[in-house]
């Protein structure tokens, strides 16, 4: 073969091809985003066991999501990763990736590091794109991991969040990573607000302007059930205007050739939050072009037994919730891809 030739297959088998991902369904693991920081390990956070993967794996899983705090990772901006720390998340990774999981790292700081808010002087949009090609440069040979950029930022306005993912994507992908990466809204990403004119802005209208020369990228949204849409009650009052939040984002991402997945859902024991939950995923597995997929919130071996979304089992066995979950990983076996060819 000629060098050309060769240079040009070279790179042709380099280059990502952007189509159906695996369908992500699984849950939330909480754990290494608990206590105040700095914090100690197994004292004051933790993250999860590996028999904590197994048991999802088996239950029929196929992803979950790592929620962990940047300042633990990252104890000083702009300067390389805590050796421990990413030794710590490493084995997290490994361990969910043994047991047949992709894991999603959630970068769970709600725009914040410290008291600093992402896109103020002290805090501008290149600190997080440092985390990030961090990250992205150490983990650009594991396929099987997805980047979330950040979780549930809530009082940034929407058109200055949008800039700052897109600093965030481009690092990671001058980095090499080519993972599928979640991007977000403000006003905690609520489904719910998704197209809704806010004191921060409009997510439908600003968020639409995510730049990724890959095009492997999705919306993560959250939805909650209770009167609020907060998930800290264990009544589901709101669950009607849930379900119509998960069908107008569907439409929205149908219009604007988008993809999303519903990071954050969760429903209490009561009977009619229970079958509330199931409408909801319901409504997105019905959707893989789409929606990428869910994770409930949440498990942890850490949560309170009376924790109202406590998703951990009990002696008397698995929790009434995961019932519903275990449901729809069955469903969906025989749909491995969502989304389509080509892409956002």
């Amino acid at each position: 073969m000629k060098p050309l030739a060769t240079a040009l297959a070279l790179l042709l088998l380099a280059t990502p091809v952007v189509g159906a991902e695996t369908c992500l369904r699984g849950v939330n693991i909480s754990g290494a985003e608990f206590g105040e920081i700095p914090g100690k390990p197994d004292k004051d956070y933790t993250y999860p066991a590996e028999a904590a993967f197994q048991r999802l794996g088996k239950l029929g899983a196929t992803t979950v999501r790592l929620p962990f705090r940047w300042e633990r990772l990252q104890p000083v901006l702009d300067e390389p990763l805590d050796i421990m720390e990413l030794a710590r998340l490493d084995q997290a990774v490994r361990q969910a990736n043994d047991a047949g999981l992709i894991p999603i790292l959630d970068l769970h700081n709600f725009g914040y590091y410290d008291k600093r808010q992402l896109g103020s002087k002290e805090l501008p949009a290149a600190r997080l794109g440092d985390v990030w090609r961090r990250l992205a440069s150490h983990y650009r040979d594991r396929p099987k991991l997805v980047f979330s950029i950040m979780n549930e930022p809530h009082d940034i306005h929407s058109a200055a969040w949008a800039k700052i993912q897109n600093v965030a994507v481009a690092e990671i992908r001058k980095a090499g990573a080519a993972q599928l990466i979640l991007v977000t809204g403000t006003a905690y990403g609520g489904a719910h607000s998704w197209t809704a004119d806010l004191p921060v802005g409009n997510n439908g209208r600003d968020l639409v302007d995510i730049a990724d020369p890959l095009g492997r990228y999705a919306y993560d949204f959250h939805q909650y059930l209770d009167a609020d849409f907060s998930g800290r009650a264990a009544e589901c009052s709101a669950a009607p205007r849930a379900v119509k939040a998960i069908e107008d984002v569907t439409a929205w991402l149908a219009r604007h050739d988008r993809r999303g997945f519903l990071g954050e859902v969760a429903g209490s024991t009561r009977p009619e939050c229970l079958a509330a939950l199931k409408q909801v995923l319901a409504k997105v597995d019905a959707s893989p072009r789409q929606w990428l997929g869910w994770a409930y919130w949440g498990a942890g071996a850490w949560w309170p037994p009376d924790y109202v979304f406590n998703l951990e089992p009990t002696p008397q066995g698995e929790r009434p919730q995961m019932s519903v979950l275990t449901e729809r990983f069955k469903a969906g076996k025989s749909r491995a891809q969502c989304g389509r060819e080509g892409g956002p």
